[in-house]
């Protein structure tokens, strides 16, 4: 009978709901963001998998074609190509590559070659061009040389002028 006259006052009753309620909330709040972050992490992986998978489907009809073509690959590979290409032994294919590169690399420079050899015949000239204009350089120079002398001279009489 104690227990039942006992009745629990209705402020504390609504103030402990209320702090279950404001409890759920701050958890809801805390996962919210994890929820978000885990499904932008799947949907990235989801993308990223079907990105992979077109991928992979992509060499697989690659594959598949190659297979189809087996046949034909290996008659090629097995028919002799003598009439084609020279036979070149093992032991000589590192110079082989050593002289298609220096050949590529001649190739790249052949225009630069031809234009230097067409420039041969007119080295003469271009030397002759070249006396002259040393020559009237060395001039230009002793014309200097003299101008530099008589400047000097005027300065010297110049010094003496203003000193006296």
């Amino acid at each position: 009978t104690l227990d039942l006259t006992c009745r629990k006052a209705p402020c504390f009753v609504k103030f402990s709901e209320m702090e279950k309620m404001a409890n759920i909330r701050a958890e809801i709040n805390e996962v919210q963001p994890l929820l978000l972050s885990v499904t932008i992490v799947s949907t990235s992986q989801f993308y990223f998998i079907g990105k992979k998978c077109e991928i992979l489907q992509d060499m697989n009809r690659h594959l598949e074609a190659v297979l189809k073509e087996k046949r034909a690959l290996r008659k090629r590979l097995i028919k002799p190509r003598c009439q084609e290409s020279l036979p070149i032994e093992a032991t000589f294919h590192k110079y082989v590559v050593d002289l298609l590169t220096e050949a590529v690399t001649f190739i790249e420079k052949l225009e630069s070659h031809l234009q230097t050899v067409r420039s041969i015949p007119q080295i003469p000239n271009i030397m002759k061009n070249m006396d002259t204009a040393l020559t009237k350089t060395e001039v230009l120079v002793m014309e200097l040389e003299e101008l530099a002398e008589q400047i000097l001279k005027w300065r010297e009489l110049q010094k003496e002028v203003y000193s006296d």
